[in-house]
């Protein structure tokens, strides 16, 4: 799908210049198509030309003018769904000049990557009667002290009334469109946003499995080590109990026997 800028463009003009196709333009500018000039799409804020964009399919990994949009209003138009072949077809049509290798940048493969990427998920812990309660941490993992990934409550600051608010990750996607509860501002996760938080949850994720594994481990340890002694110390006292009943079942002199 093409990206569109939203209503919640400030007209910084950031995204302009970061356009491979420069299929951005300011609002009430006439847009340029292979010499054919057409009516501006908006008059108000900059918008994007569907025609002439390519998602920056071919050159970069994800959309440019996302990635700089300080309000993060670049965001996928869900009315115009497109494939990666389409677009990078366009950019090819677009770019006659350029070579596109196979391992062309593509946001598509960003996608491919993060959808592939090992579930957050802690494993929640049964409780049966008399067993652990969940959330207890046991030999299998951590239990429920940390949440699925999907279920993972994500602050969201305002930036219109600095007010905070949370929603849960599996929400988190591209063009969804979130409002404030303080003020009813918007917010639109882009696809860095949505990538960058999930890499976040996974990083968090991995260092507390590793955490927990490294406690397991240093308990395996200590428990051996404890073992160990214990049962020094247990044949020790058998050898001196073996030692005295000995000595109780023999009688020299005038020493009576104990047994």
């Amino acid at each position: 799908m093409a990206t569109v800028i939203t209503s919640e463009c400030i007209n910084c003009g950031a995204c302009e210049p970061e356009c491979p196709n420069t299929a951005i333009y300011q609002g009430g500018v006439e847009w340029e198509f292979n010499g054919a000039m057409s009516a501006a799409i908006s008059n108000e804020i900059f918008y994007i030309v569907p025609e002439k964009c390519t998602e920056c399919v071919g050159f970069y990994d994800q959309e440019a003018c996302a990635a700089v949009c300080p309000v993060d209003c670049c965001v996928p138009d869900p009315a115009r769904p497109e494939t990666e072949d389409v677009l990078l077809v366009r950019a090819k049509e677009l770019h006659p000049e350029t070579t596109f290798t196979d391992d062309f940048p593509s946001r598509f493969k960003e996608q491919v990557a993060a959808d592939a990427a090992p579930a957050v998920a802690a494993p929640a812990a049964a409780a049966p009667a008399g067993g652990v309660p969940a959330g207890v941490a046991t030999e299998a993992g951590p239990a429920s002290l940390i949440p699925d990934a999907d279920d993972w409550e994500v602050p969201i600051v305002c930036r219109a009334c600095t007010g905070e608010y949370t929603v849960a990750f599996q929400y988190i996607r591209p063009g969804n469109v979130f409002y404030c509860p303080h003020c009813q501002a918007s917010f639109v996760p882009t696809r860095t946003t949505y990538v960058e938080i999930s890499k976040a949850l996974e990083a968090f994720s991995g260092k507390w499995r590793g955490a927990f594994d490294e406690f397991q481990e240093q308990r395996r340890r200590d428990m051996a080590a404890f073992e160990s002694k214990q049962r020094s110390e247990l044949e020790k006292f058998e050898d001196a109990l073996r030692s005295f009943t000995r000595q109780g079942q023999v009688g020299t002199g005038n020493r009576r026997r104990w047994f």
